[in-house]
């Protein structure tokens, strides 16, 4: 054969793009209150509990109670994504990148939606006549997982799930609204060790053949990696979870902020969807922009609708 037969050989180029691992976007957008808004700062009304008054006599006079009315206030943040193709680009690449790209853009933009409902969760919420009264979740709303024993912190189990329920069924949260539980790949793999999670008698086969928890004990489970760390070591009550006292502790080496809340305690205003622009750019020789941008804000509506539980992994 003969030895230049290699010039002949031809090279062959797929025509289809793979995306690489990464969050498709948002997963707990839909599991969230969600409105509206047409301003860069808009206002969440709020009334509160109200004790009515015993009438103690005849023909008196009506009863002016002072009914406790909030409000908390939601900033819209703005986030873009722009990319270049160039003409002579194409012609090197023998595929259309647009689709693939604005797949990625996409994408990116519905995980910011995460990264401020997360935050929003886990952070300060604003309120007050202007919106600068900030209010933290308060350790009354937050929870280790523990087992009893341990002074070194455990991952997510049955027991500490039966804790978050309680404290939403003791705070008299609506029971007809939806629960969620944001958790990682850590704590999912804990729960999946735990007899309750897997066995028949108490949960669905589905768990125990397929691997996945999907409802457990009213919650709907959300698997995001994107839940940060605590920046401080965690001190919590060994035998109840209460975190800020008692002789456990979880170094924030270790510290996974999950969280539960009821769906309409967490809210994600829009102001501006997701926009999509593909388009040739004459000042940037004809080549196209893929353009992707929103305008989205989130808040806590209500400090006993959310639940902070800290993870040792």
């Amino acid at each position: 054969m003969s030895t230049t037969v290699s010039t002949a050989f031809v090279n062959t180029f797929r025509s289809n793009i793979l995306m690489l691992a990464q969050q498709k976007g948002s997963r707990l957008a839909k599991a969230v209150r969600r409105e509206t808004q047409s301003a860069n700062m808009d206002f969440y009304e709020r009334v509160g509990e109200v004790d009515a008054q015993v009438i103690t006599d005849r023909h008196g006079d009506t009863p002016i109670l002072n009914t406790p009315h909030t409000r908390r206030a939601v900033t819209l943040v703005d986030a873009e994504y722009g990319d270049m193709i160039d003409k002579m680009d194409r012609v090197r690449l023998l595929i259309n990148p647009d689709d693939a790209y604005t797949k990625a853009a996409v994408w990116a933009l519905g995980r910011k939606k995460d990264d401020q409902i997360i935050a929003a969760a886990l952070g300060n919420a604003y309120g007050g006549v202007s919106g600068t009264t900030s209010t933290s979740l308060p350790s009354t709303q937050k929870l280790a997982a523990h087992d009893g024993a341990t002074t070194t912190g455990v991952n997510l189990n049955v027991e500490t799930l039966r804790k978050v329920a309680a404290k939403f069924d003791s705070n008299d949260v609506d029971p007809e609204m939806k629960r969620f539980f944001a958790f990682t790949s850590s704590q999912k793999q804990a729960l999946l060790a735990e007899t309750e999670i897997t066995s028949s008698d108490y949960n669905t086969v589905k768990a125990l053949v397929m691997g996945e928890i999907n409802t457990f004990m009213g919650f709907e489970f959300i698997r995001t990696e994107r839940l940060p760390r605590n920046s401080t070591d965690i001190t919590y009550t060994v035998t109840t979870g209460v975190v800020g006292a008692g002789t456990g502790t979880i170094t924030a080496a270790k510290s996974r902020r999950c969280f539960a809340w009821i769906e309409d305690r967490l809210l994600l205003a829009t102001g501006k969807d997701t926009i999509t622009r593909i388009a040739e750019r004459a000042d940037k020789r004809f080549g196209t922009q893929i353009y992707v941008c929103q305008s989205v804000g989130s808040t806590r509506l209500e400090e006993v609708g959310v639940v902070e539980v800290d993870c040792s992994e």
